[in-house]
């Protein structure tokens, strides 16, 4: 059975106006400028991890012994070898790098907090000083004196 003209007509004007609503969506510039960011943010991301396991957990490992983070593991079960000759591997609990990642997420969440911090005070630097009061025109004065005048009769 072939559909009616009518309802094949209203399919393809639903399907241009959702066309249309999708391209005035992703071409608006708030889409455009999350885009540049989460591409920037991660960058930002490769940069302090790169930051905090080449130049800040060398030192800090050295100060504490000499210790390498991401190599820090509490081992649950060894790895082992059965009869059969199948090796089973270790079960290890990696805090170490549980460690190096939350180091890169504070650096981070502080080097955000302080981007914003600076953009507030750029913002309120550049807000204009609220405008002095406007003194009443004579006639202005005039009218609220013959205002309160009639009010009092």
């Amino acid at each position: 059975m072939k559909k009616p003209k009518i309802l094949e007509q209203t399919k393809i004007v639903k399907k241009s106006k959702i066309l249309q609503e999708f391209k005035d969506f992703a071409v608006k510039g708030n889409v455009i400028d999350m885009a540049v960011g989460i591409i920037i943010g991660g960058a930002f991301g490769k940069i302090v991890s790169s930051f905090v396991a080449d130049v800040i957990m060398p030192p800090l490992g050295l100060l504490i012994g000499g210790v390498n983070f991401t190599s820090l593991k509490i081992t649950l079960k060894h790895a082992a070898v059965n009869a059969n000759g199948v090796a089973t591997e270790a079960v290890t609990l990696n805090y170490g790098n549980f460690l190096q990642v939350t180091f890169d997420f504070l650096i981070i969440a502080f080097a955000i907090f302080f981007f914003i911090r600076m953009l507030n005070k750029l913002k309120r630097a550049e807000e204009p000083a609220p405008a002095a009061e406007v003194a009443p025109t004579k006639e202005e004065i005039l009218l609220t004196e013959i205002r309160d005048i009639l009010k009092n009769k």
